[in-house]
C-alpha cells in the first residue's frame, strides 16, 4: 500500500491562541515572494510590509513579527489578505519554515524576539 504524507495544516502549527480572534493579524505580504503555512516574518519598517525573516537584512525584516498562518503567493503583487499570529500563541517549532540557510543561533534569535511577542514556540508540540 502507498504511503500518502499530508501537508502541513494550522492545526499542526496552532496549539493555543487568545480567544475571539486577539491573537491574529490580517497584515500585507510585500509582493515577489511565495511562503509557506509557517513562515516566520518580519516587517519591512519604510512600508509596514511583511516578508520572510532576514536575519541580514537592516530594513526592519532582521526582526519577528510573526507566523503566517496560511499560505501566501505574492510572485507578482502585494497581497493584503495576510493571517498572521501575532501575539500571546503557542506553535509547533517542527511546522515553523526558516529560509534557506538560517544557522542555529539566527533561529533562536527569532525564536526569543518571538516569545517577547507573546508567542512561545514548543518542542515536540
Amino acid at each position: 500500500m502507498p504511503v500518502i504524507n499530508e501537508a502541513l495544516n494550522l492545526g499542526d502549527l496552532l496549539k493555543y491562541e487568545a480567544p475571539n480572534l486577539y491573537s491574529r493579524d490580517q497584515v500585507t505580504i510585500a509582493a515577489g515572494q511565495t511562503l509557506p503555512l509557517g513562515a516566520v516574518l518580519g516587517m519591512v519598517t519604510a512600508t509596514g510590509k511583511l516578508k520572510q525573516i532576514d536575519p541580514s537584512a537592516t530594513d526592519g525584516s532582521q526582526y519577528a513579527a510573526g507566523v503566517l498562518m496560511q499560505p501566501v503567493e505574492a510572485d507578482l503583487a502585494d497581497r493584503t489578505d495576510g493571517l498572521i499570529i501575532a501575539r500571546h500563541a503557542i506553535v509547533a517549532d517542527h511546522a515553523l519554515s526558516w529560509p534557506a540557510g538560517i544557522a542555529q543561533a539566527e533561529r533562536l534569535t527569532a525564536i526569543a524576539q518571538l516569545k517577547s511577542l507573546g508567542i512561545l514556540v514548543r518542542v515536540g508540540a
